[in-house]
This record gives structure tokens, sequence and C-alpha cells, in this order.
């Protein structure tokens, strides 16, 4: 982003990308934020100044995105669903939030897919191959489960092929069911994500 701020604290139409992602969970019964240790003091001041008052409970990070959430769910309760979700995906509409809460079962993870537009190539070395795309999907958040389920699943040791909550959960034998996720529901990542979720 070449900025010394963090993308989740990067201004989106006057609020901060976070602001607007925690609003769109606000329905729920409880929002718990995991943030970086040395990054609360900053996230407290922000909420002073855009007086930003939605109920949240602050956990803090650890040194991957996998010890991160398994913070955060030791505040999750039992016998819940959990959905967890990219700060910066500030754009997901309440309905699809809604539509994955209702599909979860017992032992059944639901996430957000949408469909790969782009040619794929495989590069190996001086090698490509061409790769069929027709069952290739993007992965999005929030991604669901019940809190037994993946508070289980993050039991296990820490693996480097673990990149989201769904490959955790298939890693503990959980079963994961797709629904088509949202084009707006994009990552902020560069600034021309932010430029584009301006224009959105």
């Amino acid at each position: 982003m070449n900025s010394d701020i963090p993308k989740q604290f990067i201004l989106l139409n006057s609020t901060p990308v976070l602001m607007h992602t925690i609003t769109k969970f606000s329905h729920l019964d409880e929002v718990i934020l995991v943030v970086p240790k040395i990054q609360k003091d900053y996230w407290n001041s922000l909420c002073k100044t855009h007086n930003f008052n939605i109920p949240h409970t602050i956990v803090e990070g650890g040194k991957t995105r996998f010890h991160s959430v398994k913070n955060g769910l030791e505040k999750v309760n039992n016998n819940s669903i959990v959905a967890i979700h990219d700060g910066v995906r500030p754009l997901i509409s309440t309905a699809l939030i809604n539509s994955l809460v209702s599909k979860i079962k017992s032992g059944i993870g639901v996430i957000p897919v949408i469909p790969v537009k782009d040619s794929i190539r495989k590069v190996e070395g001086e090698n490509s191959t061409h790769i069929d795309r027709s069952n290739l999907y993007k992965v999005q958040t929030p991604q669901c489960f019940l809190s037994t389920d993946i508070k289980e699943a993050y039991t296990q040791d820490f693996s480097a092929t673990f990149t989201d909550d769904a490959s955790v959960f298939e890693a503990n034998g959980g079963k994961i069911n797709t629904l088509f996720g949202e084009e707006r529901n994009l990552k902020i990542t560069t600034q021309q994500d932010l430029n584009i979720a301006e224009i959105l």
C-alpha cells in the first residue's frame, strides 16, 4: 500500500477500513476483533476519533494468521456459529453473511467462492502448462463453522499449508461446502483495490 499505516486502518471514504468491516457484522451477537498487540492502542484512539461505538471484544493476535485466529476462537462461546473474516474485506453484504451462517451443520464448514475468470498456467522453471479453469474458484471470507468444530480443528499443530480456516478444518477431517460469494467482497491489499472500494 506504500503506507506507514496498516491497511486495515487506512481511510476508506474518511472512515478506517476496519470500521466499515465491523459494521457489516454488527447484527451478529458478538464481534471479536483480533489485532497485533502493538496496534491495540492505535485502534482505540481511532475509535475515539471516529466516535466508533459498535461493541466488540479485542484479542491480541499471534505470529501468523493461524495463531491469531486461534487466539480469537478462545473467546468464542461453545455451541455457537462463528464467521471468520478478513478485516480488509469491508464491502461484504449482510445478505451473504446471513446466507453462509444459515448453511452451517455439524462437521461442515461453509465458505464463499467466486469462479476464476482468467486463463491459468502452471509455471515450473522454463516450462508452463495450461490448467483448465472450469473447476477453479477464488476463496473469500467469512468462513463459517460451528464453534466446537473449528476450535477442535485449531488444536492441530501449525502447518505452512494452512492458508485459511477451511484448510485447517479440512486437515482435521471436516468437510467444506461452498456458496457463491460476491465480486465486490474484495480484499484490499493494494492502492488500486482501495480506489475500487471507494468507487463501490
